[in-house]
């Protein structure tokens, strides 16, 4: 007679793995969630913290002939730094409504005005967004960015200055937009035949407030530009540093007036009194 197997034994074995089982994967489900639902809500905290522009795209792939419309068109937020300067606006939907598509568009992709039959931007005042200003500013003046630079290209201005005792520099204005090189608003820095583009003047979009800043700066000192990698959004310090200090130089002192006394025939001697370098009394 064969010997009986401990069936009862090996089954509550095995009920025992399946649980231990379970429960890990129970815990390794559990932990993806919970890394999961951290992952998406700093992906969304990040998001928040983006400059965002609103542009129209396509709500489908659209083939060239379709026209601009409500059906085929919406309003998607993107990065102000991925934005094409060419990109239609909300603002500027009526314009486009009801012209056809010369070339196709993708599902998502922004439409440009270039994109549209036999029309551009009808000025060029159509690429601003309400409450900005252009500014022009000549390139010999930002003479680190001459041929170097495109629209949609993003800059910091610096200014150098000096008044009677003092030379110093310092950030007047950061990460702001070209809209134009001379008069070409596309980025697009070569001509036809392949050399590059040359331009004398470069166009920035800037606040009310912030252009009359530049145009200050024109007047009273140097402007120069530090062109920006691509998606670069960090802040520079925008403090006042003293040229001399900057460069590890004494400090500046005074416009070369003495300050040792000086005896005039048989008076007293005054020690209030200065001097000129070159051994003249100051005027009164």
């Amino acid at each position: 007679m064969p010997p009986t197997t401990p069936a009862p034994r090996n089954t509550r074995k095995n009920w025992i793995v399946l649980a231990v089982a379970l429960a890990l994967g129970g815990l390794a489900a559990y932990a993806a969630s919970n890394y999961l639902a951290a992952r998406m809500a700093e992906i969304e905290a990040r998001a928040t913290e983006v400059d965002t522009v609103p542009v129209l795209v396509a709500k489908a792939s659209l083939p060239a002939g379709a026209a601009i419309s409500a059906e085929t068109v919406a309003v998607r937020e993107i990065p102000r730094t991925w934005a094409h300067s060419g990109a239609i606006t909300p603002e500027q939907y009526s314009r486009a409504e009801s012209l056809a598509l010369a070339h196709p568009a993708a599902a998502g992709e922004p439409i440009l005005w270039a994109q549209l039959e036999g029309r551009r931007a009808p000025t060029f005042s159509a690429r601003l967004q309400p409450g900005q200003r252009a500014v022009t500013v000549p390139v010999d003046e930002i003479s680190s960015l001459s041929g170097m630079v495109e629209p949609g290209d993003r800059i910091d201005i610096v200014v150098s200055a000096r008044n009677e005792t003092r030379a110093f520099t310092f950030t007047l204005l950061q990460n702001v937009p070209v809209l134009a090189t001379g008069s070409h608003a596309e980025s697009d820095a070569r001509s036809a035949d392949g050399a590059a583009r040359g331009f004398t003047t470069i166009t920035l979009d800037t606040a009310p407030e912030d252009a009359k800043r530049v145009i200050a700066a024109r007047e009273i000192g140097r402007v120069t530009a530090l062109l920006r990698a691509p998606g670069d959004l960090a802040p520079v310090s925008a403090q006042i540093t003293d040229a001399h200090a900057l460069l590890g130089l004494p400090a500046a002192r005074g416009n070369g007036v003495s300050s040792v006394p000086v005896i005039y025939g048989g008076g007293p001697i005054t020690s209030g009194l200065q001097m000129s370098a070159r051994g003249e009394p100051p005027a009164d």
